[in-house]
């Protein structure tokens, strides 16, 4: 019993530190340098779009320049 609550215990504090997906998440440096680097390598800049909310990696588009 003892075996299968510390194990129930240390599932929840693992899941606990998994890290979210980005994909339409907070725009954190991380995420930012990311998606700035990936765009650069496509010959533009990440530019925040109109009214988009900065916080948000969704409200960035890759502008060719």
């Amino acid at each position: 019993m003892k075996g299968a609550l510390a194990l129930m215990i240390l599932s929840l504090a693992l899941a606990a530190c998994e890290t979210p997906s980005t994909e339409a998440g907070s725009a954190d440096y991380d995420a930012l340098r990311r998606a700035s680097a990936d765009c650069s390598a496509q010959g533009g800049k990440l530019v925040l779009k109109d009214q988009g909310d900065p916080e948000r990696i969704n409200a960035y588009v890759c502008k060719r320049t």
